[in-house]
């Protein structure tokens, strides 16, 4: 399926995405099915529309205007999709941002951003109660909650029937902010076409989205993974969509499965470890799942393993960036090969380049370089980093990868986090998959240490699961393990036990903490 012709998107001259994503459901039955329901309640697409309209007439009468920016910090609840999109109607610029940040985050994301509102959910708000009065830009801060919230009451009070705001496919949609675990944090700017080409690209022929699926993803909206999962996906096809605003726990996520009975389910790698490894983990019998996807780090090979034998349903290994805004790189149903990260999706194009810049040979371990149409236009207000990343057709990844004989993309790490013994690069995951792989495991992480000699050898960090208790004996059994699947020099020297893995609010363990 490598060499499948990307599905043809022709978008008209004058284009808005909410416009699109609303429009193509008030025909037909799809008017008063639920698209979204939360943990309080739910709403038609009718409903939708109408609170969208409501929303952009809303943030009009605040004195908002077209291509200003409006922070959202609001969890997984229907105030997202209805303030999110009733912006983008208006024109108006929405920054969706991480609820687990500092008000010192906040506070950059404000001043760079320019902000002129904030919707902030009421568990949230007083995180801005310290910064709010300080910002040169920041005109409105409007609490989203119950029924009787000012957010609601705002809505409310405006016309359902709104104009939308001339734009085209080029204009700024919105910003998503990168994670900023290499430095401060970067505005990523997305256009209005973005958002459905990764429905087209990817949603509808690889992930198989349909009509009639139930899609729960664990990662939240404010992640452009979880974006488009729970909001641009389903919107395309008019499926609907489960949110939780509660932090999915393995006893979260089972519940959801269970009750909700989700058709898609969108996680990471450390949530399918984790539920695998719960006590609260479903029977496939009290399932409804028919597709599973996986981003944010590589997928271990065991994991995928593991979890089809329980569901009978594979995960479809994947890899995207807040950069490219969804999943370029995939596995498909049908042609799952664990271990890899599949061949890339239709319309996108990949290639492997090493230090000097030039092509490496297949086989070899190269920079992955990614061309396709959802790339953001640049960081803001960062033309050294817009430059670094954004290189004409092409964007950077970050991440180590090579190409096998068959076509399909090995993982092999984050640039920064290869390492290279005795001359030789070693993939920190590679060794990771296969530590991950013996049944004490739960969850692991590899870099880099210095021996006596201050040359640089393998460390592995490891969780075990419940059942297993840390000791010598199992870290000599473990790095047994390891030379028994992998070349010798590239065993982990030293075996840590930890109680928990340092993490990204998206799941990515933060191995620069590790290292220190």
């Amino acid at each position: 399926m490598a060499g499948d012709e990307a599905p043809h998107v022709e978008l008209p001259r004058r284009y808005n995405a909410a416009v699109d994503l609303i429009a193509r459901n008030l025909t037909g039955a799809r008017v008063n099915k639920v698209a979204f329901r939360d943990d309080r309640s739910a709403i038609t697409y009718g409903e939708l529309a109408a609170r969208v309209g409501r929303a952009a007439n809303a943030l009009l009468g605040l004195g908002l205007k077209q291509e200003q920016r409006i922070v959202l910090c609001l969890p997984d609840t229907i105030d997202f999709p209805v303030t999110f999109l009733g912006a983008i109607k208006a024109g108006i610029v929405p920054i969706p941002v991480n609820t687990m940040m500092t008000p010192e985050d906040y506070d950059y994301i404000l001043r760079d951003s320019r902000a002129r509102a904030v919707i902030v959910s009421d568990a949230i708000a007083p995180k801005f109660a310290d910064i709010r009065y300080g910002q040169p830009h920041l005109q409105h801060v409007i609490v989203s909650g119950g029924d009787d919230s000012p957010l609601r009451t705002l809505i409310d009070k405006a016309p359902a029937l709104a104009t939308a705001v001339d734009t085209t496919p080029d204009d700024v949609c919105f910003w998503l902010y990168s994670s900023g675990s290499t430095g401060t944090p970067k505005g990523v700017v997305h256009l209005h076409a973005h958002p459905i080409l990764t429905a087209e690209l990817y949603a509808k022929p690889v992930l198989g989205i349909e009509e009639s699926d139930i899609v729960y993803s664990a990662a939240k909206l404010f992640f452009a993974y979880g974006l488009g999962n729970s909001l641009t996906f389903p919107m395309t096809v008019g499926a609907t969509t489960i949110l939780s605003a509660e932090r999915p726990t393995p006893a979260v996520v089972a519940t959801i499965l269970r009750e909700h009975k989700p058709t898609i389910f969108c996680g990471v790698p450390t949530l399918y470890a984790s539920l695998l490894a719960s006590a609260d983990l479903p029977q496939r019998s009290d399932v409804a799942l028919r597709r599973c996807a996986s981003a944010g780090e590589a997928l271990p090979e065991q994991i995928g393993r593991n979890w089809l034998e329980r569901f009978g349903v594979d995960i479809l290994d994947g890899i995207g960036s807040t950069e490219m805004l969804h999943i370029f790189l995939s596995n498909r149903f049908g042609d799952v090969r664990y271990g890899t990260t599949g061949k890339p999706v239709p319309g996108y194009r990949m290639r492997l380049v090493n230090d000097d810049g030039n092509l490496v040979a297949q086989g070899e371990i190269g920079e992955l370089q990614v061309a396709g149409p959802t790339s953001a236009s640049h960081y803001w207000n960062n033309r050294e980093r817009s430059r670094h990343t954004f290189m004409g057709a092409w964007t950077r990844s970050g991440d180590k990868y090579r190409e096998d004989k068959d076509g399909y993309y090995v993982y092999c790490g984050r640039t920064d986090d290869m390492l290279k013994v005795g001359g030789i690069y070693v993939s920190p995951f590679e060794v990771e998959s296969a530590l991950a792989s013996h049944d004490a495991v739960l969850e692991c992480a590899v870099v880099g240490a210095e021996d006596e000699a201050r040359l640089i050898k393998p460390k592995a960090f490891v969780v075990v699961k419940p059942g297993h208790a840390p000791s010598p004996v199992l870290a000599a059994a473990l790095q047994d393990h390891v030379k028994s699947r992998l070349a010798p020099y590239k065993y982990p020297r030293w075996i840590e036990f930890i109680d928990t893995m340092p993490k990204t609010a998206t799941g990515k363990i933060q191995r620069f903490k590790l290292r220190t």
